[in-house]
């Protein structure tokens, strides 16, 4: 958190040229100028770039103007082709109308090849989390655990429980042990004292910020099928296609995704394991501010039990944690909006 304040002045006082590429919107507010919008190309074709002045905000409303305007206008064209090919269609066949109905064929053709190129919309993931299975109403309790490692002990005595349906958040500085902790309750990580147990029922999924879980060699189906069991290839792909991943893309080698892309996977997994619980490890990193709102916003609805470490305060606020577990000291306290200053600085 330091490092991305110092980050921020620096930049917003910088006075040399940047060129940005970035998903922080804090930094594409304040310190730039403009955007360069980049669209994909139809069937392969060249993409078109487009630009906008003033920041990410100014931006966003801009391209949505756009994206209405040229709407507009594409329905506008194809309304009058349609309208002269229904005269063409009437003429064409009469001998004293062949002339006329060739020179409307003409001025289609004309219309068809001064076509505006429709503008991209932007894509938001079409996100819904199936309802969670049914599990005890204690889902774990954890007593008096500690970590540590050669010349260094990370967290010690820590001890609280979770409940059906609690939205708990993990809290603290960088080392304080909030991802080891989330590799505990996961199994990857052996406690050096105490232990945990969880409750009747519960099928924990684990989202590790660092993707450890997707490998070289297997494509996005593939391992679609390892974290999920069971289902279809046709079902696996929909799950997929919620997150934006379609078409030839789930044929990909999963380790050449972008780091964004490998995030969705890492959540389209999750969605498939049918979990009750999910333990999530920054699940924001890497996405774009479209993909962090979708994602949010199901998360919140869901009728699950949420433990989460993440330093993204637009998606805590949005979860509405109940309660806060502090690190390293494992201090457990009701969650207050107050909380979300100290968000930042995990």
């Amino acid at each position: 958190a330091d490092a991305k304040a110092w980050m921020l002045d620096f930049l917003a006082d910088y006075r040399g040229a940047l060129i940005v590429i970035s998903h922080d919107l804090d930094l594409l507010d304040d310190a730039i100028t403009r955007v360069i919008h980049l669209d994909r190309g139809a069937d392969d074709a060249t993409g078109v770039m487009h630009e906008y002045k003033g920041t990410y905000s100014q931006y966003l409303h801009a391209r949505e103007a756009d994206e209405i305007r040229m709407a507009k206008q594409i329905a506008q064209q194809a309304r009058e082709i349609d309208r002269l090919q229904t005269i063409v269609d009437r003429f064409g066949a009469k001998a004293t109308k062949a002339s006329m109905a060739q020179s409307i064929e003409k001025r289609i053709a004309r219309l068809k090849e001064d076509a505006p190129e429709s503008v991209e919309a932007r894509k938001v993931m079409n996100l819904k989390l199936p309802e969670p299975p049914h599990c005890g109403r204690t889902v774990l309790e954890a007593s008096e655990l500690a970590v540590s490692y050669p010349g260094l002990d990370v967290f010690e005595d820590v001890t609280f429980d979770v409940g059906r349906g609690d939205r708990l958040l993990i809290m603290g500085l960088n080392g304080a042990g909030k991802t080891s902790l989330l590799r505990v309750l996961a199994g990857l990580t052996e406690p050096v004292i105490g232990s945990f147990r969880w409750g009747m029922d519960v099928s924990a999924g684990y989202y590790a910020q660092e993707h450890e879980g997707i490998r070289s060699g297997a494509d996005l189906v593939e391992h679609m099928r390892e974290a999920t069991g069971g289902l279809g290839d046709g079902e696996l792909r929909s799950i997929l296609g919620m997150f934006g991943l379609v078409g030839e893309k789930v044929f990909q080698d999963a380790s050449t995704l972008s780091g964004g892309e490998k995030t969705k996977l890492a959540l389209a997994q999750l969605v498939g394991g049918k979990h009750n619980v999910l333990l999530l490890d920054e699940p924001t990193n890497n996405l774009d501010p479209g993909s962090r709102t979708a994602v949010a916003d199901s998360l919140s609805s869901w009728g699950g039990t949420l433990i989460v470490v993440s330093h993204d305060a637009e998606f805590v606020e949005a979860l509405q944690p109940d309660r806060a577990l502090l690190m390293p000291e494992g201090t457990v306290d009701h969650w207050h909006d107050s909380f979300l200053e100290l968000v930042t600085l995990a």
